[in-house]
């Protein structure tokens, strides 16, 4: 079976001087796949589109920013992700510099800046830990999230299979 994936992309906000990252808290339509779960910023690519002018237009679409400063962290593909069974091929990038202000919100919810310790905690392999922090990810998020912040600069390239909202395994190496 060949996989055919929808290629999108994720983006993070990270505010160094506070230690905050920008999200989107997805509360502004019930019939959304994401309802309720906290996530990064990005979509699908459209036709014509590089990977990191996708990138670019959904960060300016979903926050009104402009980024001057991008890193690709890593790739993922999951495959069978959320209701719809879909596949993804997903470019996860990190960036610390944009020109601009985030509103409140925007179309899929509430933007919010959440620090990243609190980020990491709902990440954490504890389930207290992750509780605590009162942030609703996806699974599987809590596998890839550290590797998109720590130090280590290399790639990560992971593959994440779900079954419908859970994830049910994560491999990946770093090159």
């Amino acid at each position: 079976m060949t996989l055919t994936p929808i290629v999108g992309t994720l983006g993070y906000l990270w505010d160094r001087d506070t230690d905050r990252v920008l999200l989107v808290r997805r509360d502004a339509r019930p019939d959304d796949d994401h309802y309720g779960k906290v996530n990064g910023l990005g979509g699908k690519l459209e036709p014509g589109e590089h990977v990191v002018a996708g990138l670019r237009r959904e960060l300016h679409e979903e926050a009104g920013v402009e980024v001057t400063s991008l890193r690709l962290r890593g790739t993922i593909t999951w495959t069978d992700f959320g209701p719809r069974d879909e596949n993804w091929l997903g470019f996860v990038f990190l960036s610390d510099a944009w020109q601009g202000e985030p509103p409140a919100s925007n179309e899929e919810g509430s933007l919010i800046w959440v620090s990243r310790s609190r980020l990491l905690a709902a990440c954490d392999p504890d389930p207290d830990t992750r509780r605590a922090a009162e942030l609703v990810l996806w699974d599987g998020d809590r596998h890839f999230l550290p590797l998109v912040f720590d130090d280590d600069p290399r790639l990560f390239h992971g593959d994440m299979p779900y079954e419908g909202d859970q994830a049910v395994g994560w491999t990946f190496e770093r090159l």
